[in-house]
């Protein structure tokens, strides 16, 4: 009988492969799949959850689930047991009226969201002596528009009282609650000149200097794994909030 060479040789019957890759002796083979495979089961979303409180003072809350501007103002009214209408904007890790650090489309992990609710209103006469009034308008995304910024030396610079955080709640008795800041910034540029117009402001409450950010050390071990302070919640008009590098 012809003897195998060294790098020929079999392994006995039923024993282990050289390289591990064979079964232990004993051990059955799995049996045939009868079927299809059965379905991957999704990984499980991480729970995003967020800090909110109301700029002019108030507990921290906890807010999640949320997937655009109107269902994060629900979620926050909800936490403090106000209407959503109450709130015209909000900032992030600030309670001040800070537009640099104003809510827009995306939301990082480690973001403190502070909302700004209905204050005071007043009315401002103002007349139209030149073009352009120097406002700069944005909104909220959920029917607000605010004031953004004032052009130093302009008309409305002039008006001690009206001030950038001031929602625009009509202009001469037309309520344009509902409309987007291009269209208010449509109807303001019409009005005709050297004759006067009323608008009724709705300015933010105040806040109070004592108001400070949670540390960190106010969260959880699982919400530290979840917020590495990298990724960003980015907010839709339609469709799902996107997790995002």
């Amino acid at each position: 009988m012809q003897r195998a060479g060294r790098h020929g040789r079999q392994p006995p019957e039923g024993g282990p492969m050289e390289n591990g890759m064979g079964q232990e002796p004993g051990t059955p083979e799995p049996p045939a799949a009868a079927g299809p495979a059965a379905p991957r089961v999704p990984r499980t979303r991480p729970r995003l959850v967020f800090h909110t409180q109301l700029a002019h003072g108030s507990p921290t809350g906890r807010i999640e689930g949320f997937t655009n501007v109107k269902e994060l103002y629900a979620k926050i009214a909800e936490v403090f047991d106000i209407s959503p209408t109450e709130i015209l904007f909000c900032t992030l890790n600030t309670h001040k009226v800070d537009m640099q650090k104003l809510l827009g489309g995306q939301i990082g992990l480690e973001d403190f969201i502070f909302a700004h609710v209905r204050g005071e209103t007043k009315e401002v006469e103002v007349t139209k002596t030149e073009d352009a009034l120097g406002l700069t308008i944005t909104d909220n995304g959920a029917g607000y528009a605010f004031i953004k910024r004032i052009k130093e030396g302009s008309i409305i610079n002039r008006l001690q009282t009206v001030c950038v955080g001031d929602s625009i709640e009509a202009i001469n008795d037309h309520t344009i609650v509902g409309c987007r800041h291009y269209e208010v910034a449509r109807m303001l540029r019409e009005l005709p000149r050297a004759q006067p117009f009323t608008l009724r402001l709705v300015q933010p409450k105040k806040a109070f200097d004592m108001i400070g950010q949670r540390t960190r050390s106010s969260k959880s071990p699982g919400e530290a794994r979840v917020a590495s302070g990298k990724e960003t919640l980015r907010l839709r008009t339609q469709g799902p909030a996107v997790l995002e590098e």
